[in-house]
């Protein structure tokens, strides 16, 4: 990515994981629901067999690693890695079984000893600034013929969960989110998600496009909830608002969530892409 200090970037972006794993744990990643059906899916098109090793890259809370440690059986091995202590003290509460490790790593710095038979990322390649450093170096780390599975969130107008929010905020915050930040749209449609994959020399690219469906209640606790959930830094931008303008970006986000509320609930499509590719 360009103009952005990747070091800063990384620190920043820790502070706020340690900050909102429990939340994120609670409201999303323990749940197969909306974006987390994906997990299985994920973890399915990988082809992990009984006795493999594998590698969940930016593992989170767990969600999908606890799906790989029943495929791979007591003869596998998984290893889950994040920058986040946090999120890595939540999965290692939630999964212990022997066969199974997690561990505070920088993908783009880690390199293991011994090869994995597949990789997944759920959800974490848009976060990385120098995305193909990392594939690259990941590489490594994958036995030839080794499959690796990514999933990435399509497109800004397919997850309005994320746009219809962020949109009002923009309006009167034109710098909510720092220049330069990757987006979590960055690798949103098959071209760009299968070049970066492609520019790191892997090889038969397969995309899969998916679209789930989430809710999150009324617009008041969609509303509501954003509010909790956000870190620190967001929300310390959102209160240099008049009461005026929070109100304005409130009615706007109501304005643009309209189509998508049925019988008073709000009912979001969510559009996955989850790519596989061998070594």
């Amino acid at each position: 990515m360009k103009n952005i200090n990747s070091d800063q970037y990384k620190k920043n972006i820790l502070c706020i994981w340690n900050e909102v794993a429990q939340r994120y744990h609670k409201r999303f990643a323990q749940h197969d629901a909306g974006p987390f059906k994906s997990s299985l899916k994920l973890v399915q098109l990988a082809k992990i067999k009984r006795g493999d090793k594998v590698l969940d890259l930016a593992c989170g809370t767990g969600a999908v690693t606890k799906k790989i440690i029943t495929k791979v059986g007591p003869k596998g091995i998984v290893i889950g890695i994040d920058v986040s202590f946090n999120a890595i003290k939540i999965a290692r509460k939630s999964n212990s079984q022997s066969n199974l490790d997690f561990v505070v790593a920088d993908a783009e710095k880690s390199i293991f000893q011994k090869k994995f038979d597949a990789i997944t990322c759920q959800y974490g390649l848009f976060f990385f600034p120098n995305a193909l450093y990392t594939l690259t170096n990941l590489k490594k780390s994958l036995k030839k013929n080794g499959t690796i599975a990514i999933s990435v969130h399509g497109e800004k107008d397919t997850v309005p969960f994320f746009s219809i929010i962020m949109n009002a905020v923009l309006k009167y915050i034109p710098d909510f989110i720092p220049p330069g930040t990757p987006s979590f749209d960055r690798f949103g449609n098959k071209k760009s998600l299968t070049k970066v994959v492609n520019d790191a020399k892997f090889k038969k690219i397969k995309v899969n496009e998916f679209n789930f469906k989430y809710s999150p209640g009324t617009f008041s606790d969609f509303w509501n909830n954003y509010l909790r959930y956000i870190a620190k830094p967001a929300r310390e931008k959102l209160n240099t608002l008049s009461n005026f303008e929070k109100r304005e970006v409130r009615n706007l986000a109501k304005q643009n969530s309209l189509k998508y509320s049925k019988n008073g609930k709000l009912v979001f499509p969510w559009k996955v892409l989850i790519l596989t590719a061998k070594n």
